[in-house]
């Protein structure tokens, strides 16, 4: 019953009063009671005994109060603590100056400072905790404030964004109204929830507007004063032909006048006149290059020449540009096409030019004679200035080869390479003599395959014999021999030109016989033979038995060679004669091992006119002028583009300038401050591994080694057309 009138819940005041009303009640009835039995006295006993559980139970009660108390006064610290560190995190976010919100891992939204959100005030009324990052998403695609880029929806904008949401850290800008900026970073933090930055970068934008501004300004200037101090005519046309850019020069070259060239001119309008004033073009008519004009497809480079009635010739170069514009060069070739009529004009006097080159060579060797101690010196020297101009001359008739000649022109320009020729021939002689008798010329013993020699000697000298009415029969071999690769062949190639040249009628035989571990090589003619006191002198320098000998048969230096270079090589040469029937030369060389043909070996290409040259661009770096200019000319001839300089800095600068890489590099070895594989490895440093040759009249084996060691071959001068198709024929187009 006590313990139905007394509940734990009750304050301690309220159970304290019951218990006092149950002991009142108690101490009432004992003295109310009558019994004797006993009775009332155990009642009391009860009711004391409750007390002292009432006492018990209330010392429990209070010290359970006493801890619920303190429980509470830590529960109030700890809210009151958790209210102020918000507070104070609220505060501190509020400070900074981005705008910031964190989404839980829910993507609901749990706080964000009044800068979230500040270049979109319409957003402000929606920013409170709970909402979600779908719905904060599409309320910015739909905000007033927002600049979507050109041709995206609110729909394309949101779920781009929401595509950039999934991943962990995305940075990203977003154009607002009044030209402003800002930069949105977003970044997942490992409880999975979303803090998002956003940060005014509007002055940063506009100042690298600003400066990307004044670089495009700068580059229009340089590109402007670039034009306007280059040779050539230029003009610029968009995809709709539309004058987009150009420089003085163009008014200059075609007639223009200055108010008709303005920013955005037709095309057809701004031409209309222009060809008016052409008399003729070269590959190409005024309809053919209209129509290149209009066309819709690709457009690809086209090169042609217009002569104006002023006679001013036009070099005209027009190319696609990648916007579906196009580019007009002009180049006023005048000076150049009336070189080659003047040229034309002075064959003749070319060929005596040389010939008296030729007597002052024939001089200068004579007092080379007289003083022997300097003659190598000399002779080398002189030899190396006159290749020079020789090449020059030749490379100035070949480019005539492909121009259309009368007859007698034609004759001429003939007559005028065989006097270079022999001149060539003369000085490679002289060159030759003056290394052998120096004791300087370095050889290069290797296994020579001698029948492909042969063979080639055949090409050579057959049609010479069959013009003389001479029969030329050189026996086929497949023997090797051990000797140098570049002597022999002078060796046998002097033999074969000197029976020749002195055998009147009947045949030279070319044959080989095999001695033991050797092998003899033997050349036999049936001209009018050498008596025996003259066949010592025949091997000295300028001796000539045929007394009707002209000069452009030689300077009688063919055997001399033939005896230093054997001399040289160690190979025994011997002569036996018959007077009024003939000679026979041999030389004793020894065999070698059979040389293996490499696999996938083939011969060289037999090359046609080199009009597949066209469109190549060739870096020419030469110090010498005429030089430079006599080949300029006969590569543009074949359609080659030819950028000429006379050194490597300006090679490097006018590159640059135009930013573009060759093709390929002809490069003279002796420049005037530097050597040619110097200015090729600086080349090669900048646009790569360019096809490149040297092009050297120094035919030292220092010079061929620095060669080789750099992988550069070489063009000896006087260089020969040729030789500068079958290096062409294998430089790739770029």
């Amino acid at each position: 019953m006590v313990a139905s009138l007394t509940s734990p819940t009750d304050t301690t005041e309220r159970q304290n009063q019951k218990l006092l009303k149950i002991t009142e009640v108690l101490m009432r009835r004992v003295e109310q009671a009558t019994d004797d039995g006993g009775a009332a006295y155990a009642q009391f006993q009860r009711a004391v005994m409750l007390e002292d559980q009432v006492k018990a139970r209330t010392r429990d009660l209070e010290h359970t109060l006493d801890l619920l108390n303190d429980s509470n006064r830590r529960l109030a610290d700890s809210i009151n603590a958790a209210e102020t560190a918000r507070a104070d995190l609220s505060n501190a976010i509020e400070t900074i100056q981005e705008g910031f919100a964190l989404f839980d891992s829910d993507e609901a939204l749990i706080l964000c400072n009044s800068r979230f959100g500040m270049h979109m005030p319409d957003l402000r009324r929606h920013l409170h905790p709970g909402l979600r990052f779908p719905d904060y998403v599409d309320l910015v695609s739909r905000s007033a404030f927002l600049v979507l880029p050109d041709g995206t929806t609110p729909e394309e904008w949101a779920a781009d964004r929401r595509r950039r949401h999934l991943d962990r850290h995305v940075v990203f800008n977003v154009a607002a109204r009044n030209d402003r900026w800002i930069q949105v970073s977003e970044h997942r933090t490992p409880t999975g929830k979303t803090v998002i930055m956003q940060t005014d970068v509007t002055d940063i934008v506009r100042l690298e507007r600003q400066e990307r501004g004044k670089l495009l300004d700068d580059q229009a200037r340089l590109i402007r004063a670039t034009l306007d101090h280059i040779g050539q005519g230029v003009c610029i046309f968009d995809k709709e032909r539309r004058l987009a850019g150009w420089n003085e020069k163009v008014g200059e070259m075609l007639s223009i006048p200055t108010g008709r060239i303005r920013l955005g001119a037709d095309f057809d309008l701004l031409f209309e006149q222009v060809s008016g004033d052409l008399i003729g073009g070269k590959g190409i008519d005024k309809a053919g290059f209209d129509a290149w004009v209009h066309q819709a497809q690709r457009r690809r480079p086209l090169s042609f020449e217009l002569q104006s009635k002023s006679g001013a010739i036009l070099d005209v170069f027009a190319q696609e540009i990648p916007d579906r514009g196009f580019v007009i060069s002009f180049t006023d070739i005048t000076a150049e096409r009336m070189a080659v009529r003047a040229l034309a004009d002075a064959k003749s006097e070319l060929e005596q030019r040389v010939l008296e080159r030729t007597l002052d060579l024939e001089d200068a060797l004579a007092d080379a004679e007289r003083a022997n101690s300097s003659k190598s010196r000399f002779v080398a020297a002189a030899s190396h200035d006159l290749l020079q101009p020789l090449s020059a001359a030749k490379l100035y008739i070949s480019s005539l080869r492909n121009e259309d000649l009368d007859p007698l022109h034609r004759e001429i320009v003939h007559k005028t390479q065989n006097a270079l020729a022999s001149a060539e021939d003369l000085i490679g002689a002289l060159l030759d003599i003056s290394k052998l008798e120096s004791g300087k010329a370095a050889v290069d013993i290797s296994a020579v395959d001698i029948g492909k020699v042969l063979r080639q000697l055949d090409d050579e000298f057959a049609p010479l014999a069959a013009q003389k009415g001479l029969e030329l029969r050189v026996r086929p071999t497949d023997l090797t021999l051990r000797t140098d690769a570049r002597y022999i062949r002078r060796i046998l190639q002097n033999l074969i030109s000197n029976a020749i040249r002195y055998t009147e009628s009947g045949k030279i035989l070319v044959g080989v016989r095999r001695i033991g571990k050797s092998l003899r090589l033997e050349v036999w003619d049936t001209g009018p033979g050498i008596p025996e006191d003259d066949q010592e002198k025949v091997f000295q320098e300028f001796q000539r038995l045929n007394a009707r000998a002209s000069a452009g048969d030689g300077l009688g230096l063919g055997l001399a060679i033939v005896e230093r270079a054997c001399a040289l090589l160690g190979h025994p040469l011997s002569l036996r004669s018959i007077p009024g029937r003939g000679t026979v030369f041999t030389v004793t060389v020894p065999l070698a091992k059979p040389i293996r043909p490499r696999f996938g070996e083939r011969a060289a290409p037999d090359l046609k006119l080199p009009s597949f040259l066209r469109g190549l661009i060739i870096l020419l770096v030469e110090n010498d002028a005429e030089l430079r200019s006599a080949m300029t000319l006969l590569l543009e001839t074949w359609g080659v583009e030819v950028l000429a300089v006379a050194g490597g800095d300006e090679a490097l600068a006018l590159l640059e300038e135009i930013q573009l890489a060759p093709d390929a590099l002809l490069v003279d070895y002796q420049l005037d401050n530097e050597i040619g594989l110097d200015v090729i490895a600086r080349l090669r440093e900048r646009f790569g591994p360019l096809p490149a040759r040297i092009v050297t009249a120094d035919h030292s084996a220092e010079v061929a080694a620095a060669c080789a060691a750099a992988r550069v071959d070489v063009l000896q001068k006087p260089v020969g057309a040729h030789a500068l198709e079958v290096f062409l024929a294998g430089v790739p187009k770029g």
